[in-house]
């Protein structure tokens, strides 16, 4: 268990945006961040960040809460992991006590597989340097491809021994369980059989955008025609190829720094131009390029440089790539390398200045490369020039931003000497074809399934939910400022009618809120409301002034802190910063506080009086109740809504 000291040490130290930072571009906007969602698949930014109070918001997913609840939810972490994570990042000793054999049995599957996986990490880096064998073949091999010790280190390099189960039996001596051997991949049972899968192979960990081992690559170094040259981990619960970056650990702050990342195509091309100092580099690790990869890189740039190999072969795999780059409203730009030549061996024979100098003079526009690619080949053929004009239209057809669009349909008429006209024409075709494809896929019903057309319904308002948020969120925001409320007390005549009488009360915006919703004795109909309302008074009850939303939220649950940031932040996603520099001077709601206090409680209570009114109603239609006497409390009923309703008037 980690010690309280540390966690509070934790709390007081991590910066949210920092956090966040690592794992997405922010811009600043207002007093706020801005940035695209980790979590859905979205052009226009929609994730949040508030430095103030410590939260973050992602209206397009509806998640949110502190910097352990990003952690949580982008990274799978336990909250054990994630205060982990964090103290490392801010070089916090993390003081722990021993924890009991109930406790580790009750670590999950996926905890289970990453720490096989690291241990795995650990022994064939360890089995790298210390064995004879692992010299001798593995690091000889390194020291080849002119990797330094410090590089090999880094990247946590390795090699697993040319034996049957070496990595398999030391496991299981060191007490790892045969089924997350065999879930990650490092072992192959075959009937009673177990043998390592990356026997004989030089290991390359795989890591996540937060630095956790997922899987391997191991590449061979014999000549066995029958054996893979490269070998991956299979897909298991921490695994999943099409969603993982080579490199991307080691190079997120770069590529966000920089403003654009180089997209290569091996492990080594990644490791040997980061030891050269080009650290902004990534690989698609040997898998064609997935909507996924390029929307993990989207979240830390827009632009992305794919380098390819100097032969002809892989210029031509890489046309299929840039239209999903292009799909995703990417920048893409392409530059290829000299003939024979790679990012690897490139970088070996050239300085740090030279190679910038070549990408920098050589990366084409995505127009300009398959203009280059293919034009020589359609020479003198009218055929294959109207192809290659069509290919290069299709390709403009996947880019979301219309300007980007007509900028490109413009470059590709000068450089192919065509009609814009004519582009354009076929540009819309395109475009208009893959909408009705698009509407007709979505029109299908589900195999086996009767397909119901529905009238539209319009959702109903429940003004009981939207109340009980409101007064949460005016705790949250202003529950420990004193203001001075006009008020009034209802006192009744010696007729029987009901009068007011003005008073003006300075308390606290809770003190006002406890106060009023004790004396009608009202308790939040909403469960999640009703838990948070007590915390949240707790807090300011004890606090005294002192109350702060970012100490707060480390203090509740993850679900909770979710709907904190969910209701502190809502109404900041739609807020205009700088009107008086317009000379538009607009009052902001702190200005407003009693009023919105005043208004929210008695829009409450006109709610709850006119459902107890209907309840009286009904029971008179069930003749529940003495039918005179049910009158004459709806009747006192709804002389105490034309009050309020006169008050909110007033309010207002």
């Amino acid at each position: 268990m980690i010690s309280k000291t540390t966690i509070d040490n934790v709390f007081e130290t991590a910066r949210v945006e920092e956090v966040i930072g690592d794992f997405v571009q922010l811009k600043k906007s207002g007093s706020n961040f801005k940035g695209l969602s980790p979590f859905t698949d979205e052009r226009s930014p929609s994730f949040m960040v508030s430095p103030v109070k410590q939260i973050w918001k992602d209206f397009s997913s509806g998640k949110g809460g502190n910097a352990v609840a990003f952690l949580m939810e982008h990274e799978h972490f336990t909250y054990p992991e994630a205060i982990k994570y964090l103290a490392k990042k801010y070089n916090i000793e993390v003081e722990e006590t021993e924890q009991t054999d109930e406790q580790k049995e009750l670590a999950g599957e996926r905890e289970s597989m990453y720490v096989v996986s690291e241990f795995a990490r650990d022994w064939f880096h360890r089995t790298l340097l210390k064995t004879e064998q692992g010299k001798a073949i593995g690091l000889s091999y390194f020291k080849e491809r002119g990797f330094t010790d410090e590089t090999i280190e880094k990247f946590q390099l390795g090699y697993s021994p040319d034996e049957w189960e070496a990595f398999t039996s030391e496991a299981l001596r060191k007490g790892y369980k045969m089924e997350y051997l065999e879930k990650t991949g490092l072992s192959i049972v075959k009937e009673e059989k177990q043998f390592d899968r990356f026997k004989g192979r030089v290991m390359f960990p795989i890591h996540s955008l937060s630095g956790r081992v997922l899987g391997f690559g191991g590449r061979i170094l014999t000549n066995d025609k029958k054996a893979a040259k490269y070998l991956n981990s299979p897909e298991s619960e921490i695994y999943h190829k099409s969603k993982v970056l080579y490199g991307i650990y080691y190079a997120k702050q770069a590529i966000a720094k920089e403003d654009n990342c180089y997209l290569v195509e091996g492990y080594t091309d990644v490791i040997q131009m980061h030891q050269l100092g080009i650290e902004n580099v990534v690989s698609s690790s040997g898998t064609a390029l997935t909507p996924e990869q390029i929307r993990l890189i989207n979240r830390l740039t827009p632009n992305i440089t794919v380098l390819f190999d100097g032969d002809a072969a892989g210029q031509r795999a890489s046309l299929r790539g840039i239209d999903l780059i292009l799909e995703q409203g990417m920048n893409v730009k392409v530059c290829s390398f000299p003939e024979g030549e790679d990012p690897d061996s490139f970088s070996r024979k050239h300085t740090l200045t030279e190679v910038e100098d070549f990408l920098k003079d050589n990366a084409k526009d995505f127009i300009q490369y398959k203009a280059s690619l293919l034009v020589e080949e359609a020479a003198g053929d009218p055929i294959k020039k109207a192809a290659l004009v069509r290919d290069m239209v299709e390709s403009i057809s996947k880019i979301p931003d219309v300007i980007k669009r007509e900028i490109y349909v413009q470059e590709c008429a000068r450089i192919m000497d065509i009609n814009e006209a004519v582009l354009f024409n076929t540009l819309a075709q395109l475009r208009n074809t893959g909408k009705k494809e698009a509407q007709k896929e979505q029109a299908k019903p589900a195999q086996g399934e009767m397909q119901v057309v529905q009238k539209e319904q319009v959702e109903k308002i429940d003004r009981q939910f939207v109340l009980e948020r409101k007064l949460i969120e005016l705790l949250l925001l202003y529950g420990n400022q004193k203001v001075s409320f006009d008020d009034v007390v209802v006192n009744e005549t010696e007729d029987g009618d009901l009068v007011e009488e003005a008073v003006v009360l300075d308390l606290d915006v809770y003190e006002k809120i406890y106060l009023d919703l004790q004396e009608d004795e009202t308790e939040f109909a909403n469960e999640r409301f009703r838990i948070l309302y007590k915390k949240l008074i707790d807090a300011l009850m004890q606090q005294q002034g002192n109350f702060k939303i970012d100490q707060f939220i480390n203090s509740v649950e993850p679900e909770e802190g979710a709907l904190i940031s969910d209701i502190v932040l809502e109404e900041e996603k739609y807020s205009l910063h700088r009107w008086d520099s317009q000379e538009i001077y607009v009052k902001l709601k702190s200005q407003t506080i009693p009023q919105m206090v005043s208004q929210t409680i008695l829009y409450l209570r006109r709610f709850y009086i006119t459902r107890k009114i209907e309840e009286l109603a009904e029971s008179i239609k069930e003749q529940n109740e003495s039918v005179r006497d049910v009158l004459m409390e709806i009747k006192d009923y709804q002389e105490l809504n034309k009050l309020i309703a006169q008050r909110l008037n007033r309010v207002i």
